[in-house]
């Protein structure tokens, strides 16, 4: 059983790959897409995304990282394909799964499974350009205006050479609204011959029990549900071999929003201070009464000093 970190664009940056992965539990983890438009991009941008990539493409617990690109172009994928691996990927994944209207529009993500043929191309391209050694993999959603293409950019993804196909169990028009409908991917489980991830609505045990009795499968992608319990994986991974199970209390969920706080504070204005450990209390709140208590003391602060003060309160 394999439990994977999802790719948050603007939310699972590498301190959050390197908080979640250090509680245990998860097997692996994506970046957030590195976009590819013009050219070749240099070391440096690869590197931004994934600073795992000095470090053997793991997190400093050793759970490996895959780089994410997002493009329409297959020359330009697979060039900068070649440019990551150089870099020290160690494993490409390919986004045709960002809902964003700004991404869609800049001919990425979502919009192009409107033409299984571009996904084949585009994976086929990145697949031709590395080494077999080098793992690809994609991530979908069910389709973009509605859910009819999903088996056809199932099998194009299949036949372009991929090694393994993360499905989110929504169209894009779907959102992030549930249900997220598990039984496409057990149809396209039973379809395709390469290992299928399933991903969507997955925030505590009883629904990874359903979706794993729904879908047939045996890896799954995290996003939101890991945020909102953080140490989810651990839990699933503890009920799996029958281990007693002792959730997260919210003086260590708070500890480790305090240690991300720390870790990202040096990198944003003052103005801008706090922003991240807000967005994450958002997520808590659905799992933790008192995240939402914290946010209501905490969400007008914006001096360092202040918010310092409020987390060592709480401690």
């Amino acid at each position: 059983m394999k439990l994977y970190l999802a790719p948050m664009e603007g939310v699972v940056d590498h301190q959050v790959r390197a908080l979640l992965t250090a509680l245990g539990g998860l097997d692996g983890c994506v970046t957030e897409f590195v976009r590819v438009s013009a050219g070749a991009l240099p070391r440096r941008v690869f590197r931004r995304y994934a600073p795992e990539l000095e470090h053997q493409c793991q997190t400093p617990s050793g759970v490996p990282v895959k780089v994410q690109l997002l493009g329409g172009n297959p020359e330009l994928m697979a060039l900068n394909a070649r440019r990551a691996v150089r870099a020290g990927a160690m494993a490409i994944d390919l986004n045709f799964g960002c809902p964003a209207k700004t991404v869609n529009k800049s001919d990425g993500g979502a919009c192009l499974l409107r033409q299984p043929e571009r996904v084949h191309s585009i994976v086929k391209a990145v697949r031709d350009a590395l080494p077999a050694e080098i793992p690809v993999s994609a991530k979908i959603r069910l389709g973009y205006e509605d859910r009819s293409a999903y088996l056809d950019n199932a099998h194009a993804i299949t036949a372009a050479g991929a090694n393994e196909v993360t499905v989110h169990a929504r169209s894009k028009a779907d959102g992030y609204r549930p249900p997220a409908y598990w039984e496409y991917i057990a149809e396209i489980r039973e379809a395709i011959a390469i290992p299928v991830i399933a991903n969507g609505e997955i925030w505590s045990w009883d629904d990874f029990e359903r979706c794993r009795a729904v879908t047939g499968c045996d890896r799954f992608m995290l996003g939101r549900g890991l945020l909102a319990c953080p140490d989810l994986a651990r839990q699933v991974k503890a009920r799996l071999s029958g281990t007693p199970v002792i959730p997260m209390a919210w003086s260590e969920v708070c500890g480790l929003l305090h240690h991300y706080y720390q870790l990202t504070q040096p990198h944003y204005p003052v103005k801008h201070c706090g922003n991240r450990i807000k967005q994450w209390l958002m997520y808590l709140r659905r799992q933790y009464p008192e995240a939402d208590r914290f946010f209501e003391v905490i969400k007008r602060e914006r001096a360092p000093e202040r918010i310092e003060a409020i987390f060592q309160a709480a401690a």
